[in-house]
């Protein structure tokens, strides 16, 4: 019997940095836990006030697992938080910068700190993702626990990023989200950890747990489910790790197989 449902958001429900989530899959995910108690947690790279926009009809009945799991929480409740350490952060923050091809973005508690001073690149962290934008000088500089740490690239962010991912893998967790966002995290921070002490809070084994995901920062969770899907549309390597693959995130791939839960 299925009693944890956790789902990425970007490209296993919908497009990158969209928002519009079919609203029957609201209306299945509330009709779920009340009739049969089955708990649904959204897990992704975005920060935790996008999961709570994106899933604003149902957002008092989920769980939130953010900053690819640096973060766990519930509507107006931070459950878990996992700081990576200053001095590493700051260097990772300073050693982007270097690079005039990325943009360096802050991750913490209070908010998510960008010092570009490109409008366009802040207005789609506003209006499309729907962050929580803390504009400033100096992203090292900001008093708050810093959480995580991202490179932002339009296209090719893998490739962009080998130097870093050679300097720092040794000392931080680096995923790379999408062809767009390198996001790094405290050593051992991953979203299946964040899984993992959610089945342990709730008491809920993995033979209990449904996944989905479609890029290679999802990999870990699938890893605690048996019923891990990939979505149509995902990375030939995550479809590997998967048991199962669902349809596309276009055609409502995890709804249709949600729906099979009634």
């Amino acid at each position: 019997m299925i009693k944890l449902v956790v789902t990425d958001i970007d490209g296993t429900l919908v497009a990158d940095g969209e928002n519009q989530v079919n609203p029957k899959l609201f209306e299945l995910i509330a009709e779920l836990k009340e009739k049969k108690g089955i708990h649904f947690a959204a897990a992704s790279g975005r920060q935790a006030a996008s999961i709570e926009y994106t899933f604003r009809p149902i957002k008092e009945k989920i769980f939130y697992v953010a900053e690819n799991g640096a973060y766990m929480g519930c509507y107006g409740r931070n459950l878990f938080l996992y700081p990576i350490e200053r001095e590493l952060a700051v260097s990772l923050a300073e050693r982007i910068r270097q690079d005039p091809n990325l943009e360096v973005m802050v991750g913490g508690a209070k908010g998510t700190y960008l010092e570009t001073k490109d409008q366009e690149f802040i207005d789609w962290m506003v209006n499309g993702y729907h962050f929580h934008i803390i504009q400033t000088d100096d992203v090292t500089a900001v008093q708050d626990e810093i959480i995580k740490v991202s490179a932002y690239r339009k296209s090719d962010i893998q490739g962009a990023a080998k130097a870093l991912f050679e300097e720092y893998s040794d000392r931080v967790k680096m995923t790379i989200s999408g062809d767009m966002w390198l996001d790094c995290m405290a050593p051992g921070i991953n979203k299946g950890e964040a899984v993992r002490t959610l089945q342990e809070s709730l008491g809920i084994s993995p033979e209990e747990t449904m996944v989905f995901g479609d890029q290679m920062n999802d990999i870990e969770m699938l890893g605690r489910a048996y019923y891990s899907f990939a979505v149509g549309n995902a990375r030939e390597e995550v479809k590997r790790a998967a048991r199962f693959e669902a349809d596309t995130n276009r055609n409502n791939g995890v709804l249709k197989i949600l729906q099979l839960l009634r």
